[in-house]
């Protein structure tokens, strides 16, 4: 398993340098410029030159790729090209941000998910598996955009109600409030990958429940609800966790949309910001660590899999 390990992570450094190239190309390549960006339009050529040279700008873009790369190596993220704060320290305020809302959106998929999947595969064909599947057609067809914004007005105009949107709300200085500002967020954007679960679950569990153990578990006598949960769930999770897996590694970066809408000061509303404003130095960083993230994802989600199926080998 150790050389595994040492081959996935190898294939992962060359992944991230290639992404590392890619979006420092990309940055530079298209419309704008963050000097212009930062002092105005109505900011003459010389002091436009002045801060690109402060900023380092007006290097040979292999000079501005090293400097870059040498301060995401030794975790010296640098400043804003815009608003000249230091980038570590807003990376560290806004991910306690987007890390709750990715444990909150998975806590739902996987308590409302998986369940549904298990009963609409134990009663296939049943009004419940009618009903789980209609819900699973629904939450992959309605853009989660669209419910974002239903969730705010329709409780806005027929209740005067809204959840807490101008200011951030602390999970340990008043749970309660912290709830209605990220609990909406995460179940909108749960409803798709709740979807999927429960269709993958579903149609994973019908494939196991085929198998011969479980007719020969069948032949024995055991109860059909001892054989669902405690002999085919587990073997039949695989594809849920690779769902899971790549949901955790993407939701860790941020929600652009989500965030946007419920004016949540996450990662994904700083990456969004940065990327409208040409700040090269935060876009940069945050799409190597969105990368980065997503493929230790990968590999813990690969290695997850001999824990659930013992069949599995590690070459």
């Amino acid at each position: 398993m150790t050389r595994y390990i040492v081959r996935r992570l190898a294939m992962a450094a060359m992944i991230l340098w290639f992404i590392s190239v890619a979006v420092f190309i990309l940055m530079r390549v298209g419309p704008g410029d963050p000097a212009l960006l930062q002092q105005g339009i109505n900011a003459t050529p010389e002091k436009i030159a002045e801060v690109d040279r402060e900023m380092g700008l007006n290097n040979p873009y292999p000079v501005q790729y090293v400097d870059w790369l040498k301060g995401v190596v030794t975790f010296n993220l640098g400043r804003s090209v815009l608003t000249q704060t230091n980038i570590t320290t807003e990376f560290r305020a806004r991910f306690p941000v987007s890390f709750q809302l990715m444990v909150m959106t998975l806590f739902w998929t996987v308590v409302i998910g998986i369940p549904f999947g298990v009963i609409s595969a134990a009663r296939q064909n049943s009004a419940s598996d009618y009903g789980v599947r209609l819900f699973a057609i629904f939450g992959l067809s309605v853009p989660s955009f669209w419910v974002a914004t239903l969730v705010i007005l329709i409780p806005a105009q027929r209740w005067g109600y809204a959840p807490p949107l101008d200011k951030q709300v602390s999970l340990l200085s008043d749970p309660w409030n912290n709830f209605r500002q990220f609990g909406p967020p995460s179940f909108v954007l749960a409803l798709g990958s709740v979807a999927t679960v429960m269709r993958l679950t579903r149609s994973s569990l019908l494939e196991v429940l085929r198998a011969d153990y479980v007719r020969t578990a069948r032949a024995k006598g055991l109860a059909e609800r001892v054989i669902v949960l405690r002999h085919a769930l587990k073997n039949s999770l695989i594809p849920v966790i690779t769902v899971l897996g790549l949901l955790a590694g993407g939701l860790l970066g941020g929600s652009i949309i989500i965030e946007q809408i419920f004016n949540l000061r996450g990662l994904g509303q700083y990456l969004y910001a940065a990327i409208l404003q040409k700040d090269y130095n935060v876009a940069q960083t945050l799409v190597l660590y969105t990368a980065a993230v997503v493929l230790l994802f990968n590999l813990a989600v690969d290695l997850l899999y001999g824990v659930f199926d013992p069949r599995i080998r590690y070459a």
